[in-house]
């Protein structure tokens, strides 16, 4: 009877020797602690090779964009639920990072994947965009990427990171892409939906060859530093009271 193979990871690994630890082959202690950046890090992790210069600027860029955009629904969560339990802080962490779906800030990875059906091939950019919108609109469903109650024309933060991507020596098919697909869903819909962050993100993301299973993971993670900030910030000068003041005040049941 031929043995049975063990479950194996290529991710990290503890040796005999408690002065050894390493991560994807490199030398834990000796060659990333110190040495390489978080977001270096995060990025060997992940794919199991470390990013380049322009990469890792492109991958920081995308790590931070969405850390914090004021009392978002997320940030309201965390903060509600540190006054109930504030000795424990990666409880209002993780219900704070509940909130992150298609609705609000994960997006990137459907744009992800729209991307991943064209960025590989000689297809004409606008010939997919087009059926790409098309087949949007049929199924009346939205392009992920695209639309923000707020930004309009332009995300602005979209823009920043492809100028990024830019600078980096980055700008590649992901983003050509991403950007036919604006022009298309504009003609296709009839009006202007904006291309925002998280469709910007996901071009910069394919570009620099991280993978879209992964996407969403980049805004959890840039996402859970800002939510830090605002427990600490509700610990010192709390706004849950008078949200929830408000409420009894506003609100009354209807009997």
């Amino acid at each position: 009877m031929a043995e049975k193979s063990r479950p194996v990871t290529r991710i990290g690994s503890r040796h005999a020797r408690t002065d050894v630890l390493t991560l994807r082959g490199h030398d834990t202690l000796e060659e990333i602690v110190g040495v390489r950046s978080f977001s270096e890090t995060f990025f060997l992790t992940v794919t199991g090779r470390l990013p380049s210069e322009g990469e890792t600027r492109c991958f920081d860029a995308c790590l931070t964009v969405l850390m914090d955009h004021g009392i978002t629904p997320g940030a309201l969560v965390s903060r509600l639920v540190e006054s109930q339990v504030p000795d424990d802080i990666q409880v209002p962490i993780a219900a704070g990072l509940l909130t992150v779906g298609n609705r609000h800030v994960g997006t990137m990875a459907g744009a992800g994947r729209l991307l991943a059906q064209v960025v590989d091939t000689d297809e004409d950019l606008a010939q997919w965009a087009k059926r790409v919108a098309e087949e949007h609109r049929a199924q009346k469903k939205r392009v992920p990427g695209f639309g923000h109650p707020h930004y309009d024309p332009v995300d602005p933060r979209a823009q920043r990171l492809f100028d990024v991507a830019a600078e980096a020596g980055c700008a590649g098919r992901g983003i050509e892409a991403i950007r036919a697909l604006n022009d298309a869903v504009d003609a296709v819909m009839g009006r202007h939906l904006t291309l925002n962050v998280t469709g910007g993100m996901a071009a910069v993301l394919t570009d620099i060859r991280f993978p879209v299973e992964a996407m969403r993971g980049v805004a959890v993670v840039g996402r859970a530093a800002g939510l830090v900030g605002h427990i600490v910030e509700e610990k010192e000068n709390g706004l849950s009271g008078a949200v929830i003041r408000y409420t009894d005040e506003e609100f009354s049941v209807d009997e």
